[in-house]
């Protein structure tokens, strides 16, 4: 009888990466994944620290496992990710029912870990090694029509309201050969899509010197039987003439490109220590639409940073008009312990900061309608993801420009290219019929 394996995954798209590596792992000794919190043997929760809320959120459902364990004793469980890496035997002092904590650059120690665990009860934290060079191992998904394949851990940029390169550490890129081989045998088991991740995939390379992150993309274009390939997230600073011509000259890239401009005011870009100027990000904008017309541009913006004026707030404002994303992804900043900016002075009060927000995202809002209603009775190609969340009859894709787009099921299955037209734009997708 094989025993019952739930993972947890809380935060960006590097944490499920790693989340499904660890559950290829943990399959490989005999753990089956469960949808069931209360059938589970193992349970895994993968942490996110780039925010209060989300840390108050992994908190709350630490406790609620508390009272699982001791209806099972038996019941393993253990906390991995960016939280994990922070705040190391912290947490086990906080919930002592927490059998194992274990850092971002030791996850190859998962099954040493969990079979000791197996034998007889101890508490192991294991969060050193944060910057150690990669453990390789390939990753082959079975049957996933659209995959996560990281190229890269860890940030060197030291933005002053980020945790990132304490908890992920410094930058240390993949072998392109190993990302190659890992890209094919995801193809090979009917893999028709990939994202490659990075805190910031412009830098890939950089390192090991063995190739840029837009030959890299080029190589991966060579895949014979790959159709469309995605990358987040990309830094401004980094961007360059040579990505930007790899974007336009291979059609299997698809057309979106997230660049997280943060804020519209210089001195608060300075203040980020986020390396470039607003002028410097619409040159960068400028260039990209010049070459790529059809791409479609998001980003992350932060209101409430330390010291934030109304005029400052004004320019963003101003710079997110001139810019029109087709969307943006909106946050308040959180004051991130060990960081820089939590010891700013001028802290902002949450109201002005909520109030802030409200306005940022009615303007962003309204213009991200604006585009997508250009779109009505046009016709795209959609990857077929699978069936609405909310309703089994409805299906849900995606355009080459990240467009989610719903419509009925008929007889596609996920994986399935199809044509649509778009009959009913909306802020944050589209409604179409297939055609």
């Amino acid at each position: 009888m094989s025993k019952k394996l739930k993972i947890i995954t809380y935060g960006c798209q590097m944490n499920v990466a790693d989340s499904e590596r660890m559950s290829a792992r943990l399959q490989s000794i005999g753990y089956a994944p469960t949808d069931a919190l209360d059938d589970a043997d193992l349970i895994l929760i993968n942490t996110c620290s780039v925010r209060e809320s989300a840390e108050e959120k992994i908190l709350g459902k630490i406790g609620e496992i508390k009272r699982l364990k001791m209806q099972k004793p038996s019941l393993i469980l253990g906390v991995t990710g960016c939280m994990a890496q922070k705040d190391g035997d912290q947490l086990i002092k906080r919930a002592p029912h927490i059998d194992f904590v274990l850092g971002t650059g030791r996850q190859s120690e998962l099954l040493r870990i969990v079979r000791l665990l197996e034998s007889f009860h101890r508490h192991i934290v294991v969060t050193d090694g944060v910057s150690d060079p990669i453990v390789e191992e390939i990753y082959t998904p079975r049957g996933a029509h659209s995959t996560f394949i990281p190229i890269m851990y860890g940030c060197n940029n030291f933005c002053t309201y980020c945790i990132v390169p304490h908890v992920r550490g410094r930058e240390r890129s993949r072998q392109p050969e190993d990302i190659i081989r890992e890209i094919q045998a995801a193809v090979d088991n009917g893999t028709v899509e990939v994202t490659l991740l990075g805190q910031n995939v412009n830098s890939y390379g950089k390192d090991h010197r063995r190739a840029t992150f837009a030959q890299l993309l080029t190589m991966v274009g060579e895949i014979d039987g790959l159709k469309r390939i995605r990358f987040m997230t990309s830094h401004p600073k980094d961007l360059s003439d040579e990505l930007i011509k790899a974007i336009a000259d291979n059609e299997k890239i698809c057309r979106h490109i997230h660049l997280p401009v943060q804020y519209g005011s210089d001195r608060l870009l300075q203040k980020m220590n986020r390396g470039y100027t607003v002028e410097q990000y619409r040159r960068l904008v400028e260039k990209l639409r010049a070459e790529v017309p059809s791409i479609a541009l998001t980003t992350d913006l932060i209101v409430g940073f330390p010291s934030e004026t109304d005029a400052d707030f004004d320019e963003t404002l101003k710079f997110v008009r001139e810019m029109r994303f087709d969307a943006a992804f909106t946050f308040i900043y959180s004051r991130r312990s060990g960081t820089p900016a939590a010891t700013f002075d001028d802290q902002i009060d949450d109201r002005i900061k909520h109030e802030r927000l409200e306005k940022l995202m009615a303007v962003q809002n309204a213009i991200s309608l604006e585009i997508n209603e250009r779109l009505k009775d046009q016709e795209f190609e959609v990857l077929v993801e699978g069936a609405s969340k909310n309703d089994e009859k409805i299906f849900i894709g995606r355009t080459r420009t990240n467009k989610l787009v719903l419509f009925e099921h008929g007889d596609e299955r996920a994986g399935d290219f199809i044509r649509v037209r778009i009959t009913q734009p909306q802020t944050w997708l589209l409604r179409a019929e297939r055609i």
